[in-house]
């Protein structure tokens, strides 16, 4: 009878335990105050991009005008076609300037991910003697400013005879530390199981690299490429090109914030193009990018 009871009474139990939905910590008030202040900094973030637009919106007068406002009160394009007239009477079309840029920032960007990523890739899934020291290297080399390395840079280019070339901005950019330490430590947590499954099934390393590990590290390569853009695109290159027709377009814009009050308003424009593209990019890669401090998802 005892176990017949024992039994009768397990079979009332439920089988399955309905979980309580957990409360926040926080108060209502609590909350306020958090989304308050997360507003208020992104109103500080968003006022420095808002400003250098207004400005550039605003006719010559209001750009003096004591104390100076935040948003145009009578916007106009004049600054841009100002500057695009001034731009026009250089003897090196406005054209060739923004070619220069581009084909920099493309081909510097591009040659930088495929060095880094490789390079990223055999340090982060293979052991072979010399690799952890190697890595220490990369990342003492990330402490160096370009200050610091200026000189011993401009001695190498110029025995490489890459002075007044493209070549003197785009080689060094191909292998900058800090986006070989990025892919290195993001696609450390990609499972090396899922390398092995794929060596198994006949892939050699170039289809594992280009077909696994590459797609599995996309919000990697995005951030790393909005990196490069940024610095490629706002490089003046003024220390290793001297030719004018292979100057780039942002120190063809600089020469003109040179010019005195009388382009005070054209300065202002010259800010908005130069921060457009770096911003354009991290605005339609951002929530690929926001992953890049979150796991890949994947374990072993």
């Amino acid at each position: 009878m005892s176990k017949k009871r024992k039994e009768t009474k397990i079979e009332k139990q439920p089988r399955h335990v309905v979980l309580k939905r957990r409360q926040p910590n926080r108060s209502r008030v609590g909350d306020f105050f958090v989304y308050l202040f997360l507003l208020l900094m992104a109103v500080a973030m968003v006022f420095p991009l808002v400003y250098a637009i207004e400005s550039a919106l605003k006719p010559l007068d209001e750009l003096f005008k004591f104390p100076p406002t935040v948003f145009a009160q009578n916007p106009t394009l004049d600054n841009f076609s100002d500057l695009f007239v001034t731009m026009g009477k250089s003897w090196v079309t406005f054209s060739r300037y923004i070619f220069n840029t581009v084909f920099i920032t493309a081909v510097g960007t591009f040659g930088h991910l495929i060095v880094a990523s490789m390079g990223a890739f055999v340090l982060a899934k293979y052991e072979f003697p010399g690799g952890q020291a190697f890595f220490k290297v990369v990342t003492v080399a990330m402490m160096f400013s370009g200050y610091v390395t200026s000189i011993p840079n401009y001695l190498i280019i110029n025995s490489l005879g890459w002075i007044d070339t493209y070549w003197a901005i785009i080689i060094p950019a191909f292998a900058l530390p800090t986006g070989l330490f990025l892919m290195k430590q993001f696609m450390e947590g990609l499972p090396t199981s899922l390398i092995e499954a794929a060596k198994i099934d006949g892939a050699n390393e170039w289809r594992v690299f280009s077909g696994i590990v590459m797609p599995n590290v996309k919000p990697a390569w995005l951030t790393l490429i909005i990196f490069s853009v940024q610095g490629l695109w706002n490089n003046r290159a003024a220390t290793f090109i001297y030719s004018e027709e292979k100057k780039t377009l942002v120190y063809a814009l600089q020469q003109i914030q040179s010019g005195g009050i009388a382009r005070t308003g054209q300065s202002a424009a010259v800010q908005v193009i130069v921060m457009a593209v770096p911003i354009c990019i991290f605005i339609l890669s951002e929530s690929q990018i926001l992953e890049t401090m979150a796991s890949s998802g994947l374990k072993d």
